[in-house]
């Protein structure tokens, strides 16, 4: 191959890789094709699979130190530090009506917090993080009624129920605001 020829040849394939650089350093366009993507923790309770949007999750604990609460409803499971934090913790299968299993030291904590209002949300296991086409979400179960239909945002294909943790948190039976007669 001659010099002029080897020129030509790098010149194409810079003009190439110049071409590629300029579409992949374009800005979509705002109605793309795809739908949001709504990021969610997947956690398990008994053998149903669960998730919250990862936007209101604080952080997951262990759960150590549980120190029940008197007075308080039974979805109430109690009370745990975390880095001097007091924060209530609730048991979803309680709070749902579902079959209750009692607790080991394999449950986790899942701190959300939505506006100044944070709470635990007790879980037999977490699974882990995973992005969900939000306009995938099928609606509610016409079976489901009650407490159940109204915290959901909706079911995935593969039966994973999504929670809506902003309605869980403005729940007025979350406060406990109750006195003891002695």
């Amino acid at each position: 191959m001659s010099r002029v020829e080897n020129q030509d040849a790098e010149s194409s394939v810079d003009a190439i890789l110049r071409a590629r650089a300029k579409a992949l350093a374009r800005v979509p366009e705002s109605g793309s094709a795809r739908g949001s993507v709504l990021e969610v923790l997947k956690f398990q309770l008994g053998e149903e699979r669960y998730a919250v949007a990862s936007k209101y999750v604080v952080e997951v604990h262990p759960l150590v130190d549980l120190a029940p609460l008197p007075c308080t409803p039974a979805f109430l499971r109690g009370i745990v530090n975390v880095r001097g934090r007091v924060t209530p913790v609730i048991d979803i299968k309680q709070f749902f009506d579902l079959p209750d299993q009692g607790l080991t030291d394999l449950h986790r904590i899942i701190l959300v917090r939505d506006s100044d209002l944070e709470i635990g949300l007790l879980a037999d296991v977490v699974i882990g993080v995973t992005p969900i086409e939000a306009d995938a979400l099928l609606p509610t179960l016409a079976t489901l009624t009650g407490i159940r239909a109204e915290y959901l945002l909706g079911v995935t294909a593969d039966r994973m129920t999504v929670l809506d943790v902003a309605r869980m948190l403005a729940d007025s039976r979350l406060i406990v605001d109750q006195e003891v007669n002695s």
